[in-house]
């Protein structure tokens, strides 16, 4: 239902959602053009890139700038250059962005503008895979059941596969089974893990088989997890009964037994399990009427007892054949002679004084004992008994005589684990007894002793698990037997001393696991021992040792040994020559810890060697071009994905002295500038300009006059520091003409300066008119490569003193002359007076140098200021 918004206005009302439903139509049908005219551009990246790696450019042939439409926080669209980059918020292709496609691509899209005109651009961003997901089992522990009667290279498909997030060969699995004994193995099909029989099993020997299943992708490097792969074997009916060695082949019964006593009870055994196992007692077909008749036989346990009056006219002793039958299988027979004693009231003709520990008229002796004397056998002496007792069977027993008695000794030490129950039945042949023969029957009980210390199934175990592991996580199930019974053979399970805290097994179980996130870097191998404990006493226990292999993840970033390089080089540095050598390590293993420095200025004069790990110079290093330089390092590893640092490099480059002074003003040697004859004593007549493109004392420049002509003394000096050309004396009419002034040019360097040199040409003249030259002097009259010593104005040695001094003689008689020739010479001197003032302003103005001619050199010279 559509709002009405009512206006102060009467009788105005805006029916809002109309309007507002109309501008989304009208949006859809703009966009929807957009899109049908827009240039469609396809990039890709991979996942996981870390900030400012570029994707690729849009530009294409549309100027700037460049936009995006819609809001994007995993790239970044340089407006002027329409280059796309990463951002801090990195891109998972396994949580892509936007819904991926039909065929498993992460496309990202999004719509950009472009130039004044707004063209738009249709950018489509596919996100690589890279192997950044470890295969994983949906539990620690996969289960799998097969019958034991299984036919060798039978396979089975595991329901529980493990799965890997990535795509293409990341996540493509192979497998491997560990199987010691070699029972199974693994056969890939496709995707799937087939486990495949190898040899006949046999539950009644081992039910259930331990195995550890890994799973691998096919990336590089390639990632791998395991599980724990349990095979139960289940029982089928492939084993029928078979009476028990130690069942009785014989009984007696006295006459004057009650119905209902027992006899003796046969014992037959099944290795099988649950039906397959059950046992059914009968007589045989061949068992007498008369012997059905006195006994009776439990069809499930196999007890006999007397069910009748025994007859003291019948026979002295019944044969009965029992038989046991098994499902689905042949039954077997077993005979047993029940013997009739007299009655109780007769004298006995044996008679038992038990020795050993007895319970109940049964004998109770612990295994492993030497032969001992379980019991004393008495005849009576009204017995008519004339022959000797003797022991039926093959059983671990003997009698030996003693005055006229017998002892009931052990031939050898028992083993409870081989038997543990004996009857003894010990007979006296005489045809004069009842029967023609006198029987005994003694129950021996043989007790467990803890004579066997629990097995483990590896002597040694080696696990190998990823750092950076869930805490929690199963390393390997512990497995150790002991052939003894109940408490005696109950194994638990403990960690050897100076285990590690980190580390827990399950006492009953034998489950290892670590309760930390494992560092392969902090250490990558850890040692403990697993002791396996029976409950007997005193316990027995055995050991066996426990190695865990971590493996490398690429979880650390190269680091520099400083985030700030400084080098000093001086320039003219030879090519391929070391500027210095920048640290970086990365503590991960293999590839992951393999690092490749690489400079990010690209036209840059420097490139890393990384077999040396040092920064060389490629090119051609000129301090006046260019006196520093800051380059950016990117150090990446060899691990998928690669993670990187940076480090700023910042060059220095020192000056040598390899640029001569360089002489601005004048600008050839054939320059000449015209001077007054009225010249003031000590006015500067013109400059000397020169500069030095090296730096500090190397750019220090100094001028000196090494020469002139004429060859007599020259009435100009010039300033070593400020290069400016002074009128020393005053002018003579001698002095008129040309006057050429050879300067040297020195810079500070050392050991050697370099010097250059120009020729000054002065003509004194008074009709100032301009002043040209077409050669000078040769030859130079100085060799400059052997110049004195540099002195300023105001320096000077003894003879340059005396010479001063002549000259200040000779200066002082020309005074007195020209005081004489005063009155002459006044009317010549205010003649010229105006002309001086106007010559002298003149010469100054075209005596100034323009500052920064570094930059912009001044090409004023002589000529152009007369």
């Amino acid at each position: 239902m559509g709002t009405c918004a009512v206006r102060k206005d009467p009788g105005i009302c805006v029916n809002m959602s109309r309007s507002t439903s109309l501008q989304k139509v009208l949006g859809l049908v703009l966009l929807q053009q957009m899109l049908c005219s827009s240039v469609e551009i396809h990039l890709s990246v991979q996942e996981e890139q870390p900030e400012g790696i570029k994707i690729g450019r849009i530009a294409q042939d549309f100027p700037p700038p460049y936009n995006f439409l819609t809001s994007n926080k995993h790239m970044r669209l340089d407006t002027k250059t329409g280059d796309l980059y990463t951002t801090m918020h990195t891109i998972d292709r396994e949580m892509c962005p936007q819904l991926p496609t039909t065929t498993g691509a992460c496309l990202i899209q999004h719509l950009a503008v472009a130039g004044p005109d707004e063209e738009v651009i249709k950018v489509t961003v596919e996100v690589e895979d890279i192997n950044d997901n470890s295969p994983h089992f949906p539990e620690e522990e996969v289960r799998l059941s097969m019958p034991e009667d299984v036919a060798v290279g039978t396979s089975f498909l595991l329901d529980d596969q493990a799965q890997d997030d990535d795509a293409g060969s990341n996540g493509e699995l192979w497998y491997r089974l560990d199987d010691p004994d070699g029972f199974f193995s693994a056969k890939e099909a496709g995707p799937l893990l087939v486990v495949v029989v190898r040899r006949p099993l046999d539950r009644e020997a081992r039910d259930t088989h331990l195995l550890t299943v890994v799973a691998t992708d096919r990336g590089v490097p390639s990632r791998s997890s395991t599980a724990i792969l349990v095979v139960e074997v289940t029982d089928i009916n492939d084993n029928c009964p078979a009476f028990r060695p130690d069942s009785p082949k014989s009984a007696f019964v006295r006459m004057d037994a009650p119905r209902g006593t027992a006899v003796t009870r046969v014992r037959a055994v099944d290795p099988d399990l649950g039906p397959n196992s059950v046992i059914i007692y009968s007589f045989s077909p061949k068992t007498s009427d008369k012997s059905r008749e006195l006994f009776s036989l439990d069809s499930h346990s196999g007890q006999i007892t007397l069910a009748g009056a025994i007859d003291s006219n019948g026979p002295a002793e019944y044969t009965l054949r029992i038989l046991a039958t098994g499902q689905s299988c042949p039954p077997v027979v077993t005979q047993v002679t029940v013997s009739i004693l007299p009655a109780a009231s007769q004298r006995p003709v044996m008679k038992i004084r038990y020795i050993a520990e007895h319970r109940e008229g049964t004998i109770l002796i612990e295994e492993n004992q030497p032969p001992t004397v379980l019991a004393l056998l008495e005849l009576e002496d009204a017995s008519p008994v004339k022959g000797a007792p003797s022991i039926a069977g093959e059983v671990p027993f003997f009698l030996r005589p003693q005055t006229g008695n017998y002892l009931l000794l052990t031939s050898k030490p028992l083993d409870f684990e081989q038997i543990c129950k004996y009857h003894v039945s010990i007979r006296v042949e005489d045809s004069r007894l009842p029967g023609g023969r006198e029987e005994m029957v003694i129950t021996v009980i043989v007790l467990d002793v803890n004579d066997n210390a629990p097995q483990f199934q590896q002597p040694h175990y080696q696990v190998e698990v990823e750092e950076n592991n869930a805490p929690g996580t199963t390393l390997v199930h512990i497995r150790a037997t002991d052939l003894d019974s109940l408490l005696n053979g109950k194994v638990t399970y403990r960690l050897g001393p100076h285990t590690a805290a980190m580390f827990s097994i399950e006492p009953v179980t034998g489950r290892v696991s670590v309760a930390v996130t494992l560092d392969r870097e902090h250490q990558e191998f850890h040692n403990f021992t697993v002791l396996a404990r029976d409950n007997g006493s005193p316990a027995l226990e055995s050991t066996t040792s426990v190695s865990v292999r971590v493996l490398d993840q690429n979880d650390n970033e190269p680091v520099f040994a400083n985030t700030d390089f400084i080098f000093f080089i001086p320039e003219n540095f030879p090519r391929l020559g070391q500027v210095g050598v920048v640290g970086v390590r990365d503590p991960d293993a293999g590839g992951n810890g393999k690092v490749e420095v690489q400079v990010l200025n690209g036209s840059s004069p420097f490139m890393m060697d990384n077999a040396r790990g040092t920064l060389r110079c490629v090119a051609k290093i000129d301090r006046e071009m260019q006196d520093r330089y800051e380059l950016w390092l990117l150090a990446h590893d060899g691990g998928h994905p690669s993670l990187s640092s940076t480090a700023r490099v910042t060059i220095f480059v020192e000056d040598v002295n390899d640029n001569r002074p360089q002489v601005i003003l004048p600008s050839s040697n054939l320059s000449c500038l015209t001077v007054s004859p009225a010249t003031l004593t000590g006015a500067t007549v013109t400059k000397i300009y020169a500069i030095d493109e090296d730096s500090g004392i190397n750019a220090d420049i100094s001028y000196r006059m090494v020469a002139s002509e004429p060859h007599r003394s020259s009435p100009f000096l010039i300033d070593a520091r400020s290069g400016n050309v002074t009128l020393a004396q005053q002018l003579l009419l001698s002095d008129h003409g040309l006057h050429h002034l050879f300067i040297v040019v020195s810079d500070g360097g050392e050991p050697i300066p370099l010097q250059s040199s120009v020729w000054v040409n002065l003509l004194v003249n008074e009709t100032q008119e301009p002043c040209t030259l077409s050669t000078v002097p040769m030859p130079v009259p100085f060799h400059f490569t052997h110049l004195p010593s540099q002195k300023t104005i105001c320096e000077g040695d003894p003879s340059d003193v005396k010479y001063a001094q002549n000259i200040l003689l000779v200066g002082l008689g020309m005074l007195v002359c020209s005081a004489i020739m005063l009155l002459g010479t006044v009317i010549l001197f205010i003649k010229q007076r105006t002309l001086r003032k106007s010559h002298q302003k003149h010469v100054s103005k075209g005596c100034e140098i323009p500052l920064k001619l570094k930059e912009t050199y001044s090409t004023v010279d002589w000529t152009d200021v007369q």
